[in-house]
């Protein structure tokens, strides 16, 4: 026990919990320049804001530890943004089943582009790059190019003050599942494995372009109810809805510690990331800063995060 102790410095805790400590050093920061910051419509102004960029940071995030890359989810939150108010507005539809079948549709895109790239090879770029014109071109064409209104009473129920803001308990149940499903599950851990080392996997009899098509299967279905948030606090859906939500989730992920090479990431700190980039914008914003600012501080944030990621990987190799 005297050992582990002498063994532990205050370097090691800074490196190894980096992005706990840029969360909080942030949030006293921000409480410090702006006293409306820790006001309850403040925060809760928040974890609406960030619910969306939240589940699509989450499905990423498992995309990114099989050493992938999604660059489609922008486009596919416009798919659910626009498919649920469509349904809602032309069909009257009632609202869940609206949601049901938007991400569904989200899934399909995800396991487009899963297939892509497990079974027929192509690079994750390329692959979800393809996707992410043809989800976008999508929305557009079951629109008409013209944002969909949904009347009071429909989809802006899920961020209803009087129903206790269900797209905030939503997020922290899907949060608290996929967190336990990454450490506690057979998935969670040969997805990590698959990143880590394909060959050793595969070698193991685990098949694994199954996994890798789930990752983004569950990465298309995430980013598709990321649209419908989004939309219902609007009462809108728009074929613009997600524009470079793909570039946020990736610098979540990283702000949060995951390695862009795989096999390394946690759910909760890509969850923090996603968090901090929103604190940035949010104190921005009550600071009235306008919002090109705020792209450069995010960009030196990134920057920050990928120096902690290289110190941290050389300090574990030493050991």
């Amino acid at each position: 026990m005297k050992q582990s102790l002498k063994n532990l410095n205050v370097k090691d805790i800074l490196i190894n919990y980096n992005t706990y400590f840029i969360f909080v050093l942030l949030l006293i920061i921000s409480g410090i320049l702006s006293e409306h910051f820790f006001t309850t419509m403040n925060l809760t102004n928040i974890a609406l804001q960030q619910a969306a960029p939240i589940l699509v940071a989450i499905g990423m995030l498992f995309v990114i530890l099989t050493r992938g890359i999604d660059l489609s989810v922008g486009s596919v939150m416009a798919v659910g943004a626009t498919v649920s108010t469509t349904l809602i507005a032309e069909l009257e539809m009632n609202y869940i089943l609206a949601i049901i079948i938007s991400v569904l549709v989200g899934t399909i895109f995800g396991i487009f582009t899963g297939v892509l790239v497990a079974y027929i090879g192509i690079q994750g770029f390329v692959a979800s790059l393809a996707t992410m014109t043809i989800a976008r071109g999508f929305a557009f064409v079951i629109t008409s190019g013209t944002p969909i209104k949904v009347d009071n009473g429909t989809l802006n129920n899920i961020v209803s003050r009087d129903n206790f803001f269900p797209i905030i308990i939503m997020t922290v149940a899907i949060i608290l599942l996929f967190a336990l499903a990454q450490r506690y599950t057979g998935w969670g851990r040969t997805i990590i494995a698959v990143g880590s080392n394909p060959t050793a996997v595969q070698l193991a009899g685990i098949k694994t372009k199954q996994f890798v098509l789930s990752a983004y299967a569950l990465s298309g279905s995430l980013a598709a109810l990321a649209g419908v948030f989004v939309a219902a606090r609007s009462s809108t859906g728009s074929a613009t809805v997600g524009n470079m939500a793909e570039l946020d989730a990736i610098a979540a992920c990283v702000i949060g510690g995951a390695s862009l090479l795989g096999g390394k990431g946690f759910v909760v700190r890509a969850v923090i990331g996603a968090l901090v980039l929103g604190l940035i914008g949010n104190v921005m914003n009550l600071l009235s800063v306008p919002s090109y600012p705020q792209d450069i501080i995010k960009g030196f944030i990134i920057i920050a995060a990928v120096i902690l990621q290289i110190v941290t990987s050389k300090r574990e190799k030493t050991v």
